[in-house]
């Protein structure tokens, strides 16, 4: 996954003399969506995880935990290292997930409380929900670059060196079997996973570029329009995102996330489109509480939607609110909790739903997947 919530850490810039057939920085080999899995025996098959993307270089005792964006993770995740230490190759440079194992699933809320300032917060919750990490790929090993061997051989490669690993290293598994992969794609959903991945067998391994495939779940919810935030180009002249909100059982809309991704042409349109609603739209708003902590500097921590915290990275998350009584229809992946994981996609108006209408009752409800299944020997 993108890891957003760590780009703005200035002190965890990589400074490190490693002897390496690759040495860091570098960036890792990414995927482009697909909307199925593609057909064809020239491809390997991997479980997605949900987690923070890490490349781990390790020169004897120097061992660095990589992030996508090229800072090192090593203070946030202290109990990996010494098992890397103690099972790693003494010269290698290896792709995983970092991920958190949490009843059974997957919790990247867990993952996220991790990128704290405090070194005792963070020390108390690797002892309390400790890390495991999850390797799919090696780019060295020894003194050899193997990039730009196929990945076949790589995955061989990665299985020869590290098949006694234990807890909490991980192999990922794989199949070169569609049906196999399709099964896991249905069947592990419940568990925290993000689809499947899809990779050439013969590929290489490329930096930065988008050669694997990923099948990621998109269903589709209606949700209540109770804000909206300015684009953060055009001097409130565009709409950058819409406030999404779903009454719970007791008759209280919960903001459960954002959707965006629209053209400057669609921004421009949602301004005059929207002004109706913004009129009294905090007389009687189910948000006004937050609206009014925001405006009096309250406590940021009880500030729903806006509000700074160390995941915005110094984003401005101020927001307009808007009369309750638009529904939209979006499309998301799935829930982490009572919010939407990831940012949903505007797909149409709904003019002929009410909003008492937008209830958690619509979400598919996933089974949750017994994690051990694909995530043996502990956690």
């Amino acid at each position: 996954m993108e890891l957003w919530n760590v780009r703005n850490v200035p002190n965890q810039l990589i400074n490190l003399s490693m002897h390496l057939p690759v040495n860091p920085p570098i960036l890792p080999m990414l995927a482009k969506r697909v909307g199925e899995l593609p057909p064809g025996a020239n491809w390997i098959f991997e479980p997605k995880w949900d987690g923070f993307r890490a490349l781990v270089f390790r020169d004897r005792d120097e061992i660095l935990l990589q992030s996508r964006d090229e800072k090192s993770l090593n203070r946030y995740f202290p109990e990996l290292l010494e098992p890397i230490r103690s099972q790693l190759p003494a010269h290698c440079v290896v792709d995983g997930e970092i991920v958190i194992v949490k009843d059974d699933a997957l919790d990247f809320d867990a993952l996220q409380l991790r990128i704290h300032p405090a070194a005792s917060r963070v020390k108390l919750l690797s002892q309390e929900i400790p890390a495991s990490i999850v390797l799919f790929d090696i780019l060295a090993e020894g003194d050899r670059d193997v990039r730009g061997m196929a990945f076949r051989d790589r995955r061989r490669i990665l299985e020869s060196l590290i098949s006694s690993a234990a807890p909490p290293i991980h192999v990922t598994p794989i199949t070169s079997e569609l049906g196999v992969a399709q099964d896991w794609f249905r069947r592990f959903e419940g568990a925290g996973l993000d689809g499947v991945i899809a990779k050439p067998a013969s590929g290489t391994y490329e930096s930065n570029k988008r050669v694997m495939l990923k099948i990621k779940h998109e269903r589709e919810c209606d949700c209540v329009v109770a804000g909206f935030r300015w684009h953060k180009k055009g001097e409130r002249t565009a709409v950058g995102s819409l406030l999404l909100g779903l009454f719970d059982d007791s008759g209280t809309l919960q903001h459960v996330g954002v959707c965006a991704s629209f053209t400057d042409k669609k921004r421009r349109e949602l301004v005059e489109f929207l002004a109706p609603y913004r009129q009294n739209a905090l007389a009687a708003h189910p948000w006004k509480a937050w609206a009014e902590q925001e405006a009096t500097g309250g406590d940021a921590e009880h500030r729903m939607p806006g509000g700074q915290s160390r995941w915005s990275g110094g984003k401005d998350l101020s927001w307009e609110p808007l009369r309750p009584e638009l529904v939209v229809e979006v499309a998301y992946d799935h829930m982490q909790g009572n919010r939407f994981r990831h940012t949903a996609q505007f797909r149409r108006w709904r003019t002929d739903k009410k909003p008492s209408d937008c209830t958690y009752d619509q979400l598919e409800v996933v089974a949750p997947e017994e994690l051990a299944v694909i995530f043996a020997g502990g956690r």
